[in-house]
């Protein structure tokens, strides 16, 4: 957590220190940017964060560096601004902003917004190396293996999966026991679980 960083960007200089110094006081590592551009360019450490990020800036918007930002991160977005309306508020919301703060902004309502920003992106970020490491699990399978599981979380007896693959019974039993070992499965239904993660066994892939 010493590691997380809280993003701001808004193009009032007073505006973006003052913010800062209050985030500096609770504990909290800040960067902050005057324009939208700024942020964009700028080379960001691959670390749990989230974006303070001011909805009306001349050149790039708020709006704009939201929907740009999106398609390669999930950092969380607080909007703030001093001339917010429903219309944008509303998008700024289904572009997936955790809070929308208007000036002056309350200290107490941002600090709980920037802390519910980090959790958010704190479990999404765990969540998706959980779902990298599974899918490297999967992918140390062999190309039969690969085969069979499918089968087996389907709820294919042994036989029935030998059947299916034109295989024998106990080179299926190999099979499945291969595969209990490389994706750490400590049951037979903690492999099915794994499995419907992954998508594996309603033919559908990972």
């Amino acid at each position: 957590m010493e590691h997380e960083l809280v993003y701001i960007v808004d193009d009032e200089p007073s505006v973006g220190e003052a913010l800062s110094a209050l985030l500096r006081a609770n504990g909290k590592h800040v960067q902050l940017y005057t324009s939208g551009q700024d942020f964009l360019d700028f080379a960001r450490r691959d670390s749990c964060a989230c974006l303070l990020l001011d909805l009306k800036m001349p050149g790039l918007g708020g709006l704009e560096v939201q929907k740009l930002i999106s398609a390669t991160t999930s950092i969380p977005v607080i909007f703030i601004t001093g001339r917010g309306d429903i219309p944008s508020t509303v998008r700024a919301m289904k572009g997936g902003a955790v809070d929308f703060l208007t000036k002056p902004v309350d200290e107490e309502a941002l600090l709980a917004s920037v802390e519910r920003a980090l959790w958010q992106h704190r479990a999404s970020r765990q969540k998706a190396e959980e779902h990298a490491r599974l899918v490297a699990r999967y992918e140390s399978l062999t190309l039969r293996e690969r085969e069979v599981l499918p089968l087996l979380a389907r709820g294919f007896l042994n036989k029935q999966a030998a059947f299916e693959l034109g295989i024998t019974e106990y080179t299926v039993q190999i099979h499945r026991g291969h595969i209990m070992r490389k994706m750490e499965a400590d049951s037979f239904a903690t492999l099915v679980k794994l499995a419907g993660k992954l998508k594996i066994g309603d033919d559908q892939r990972i």
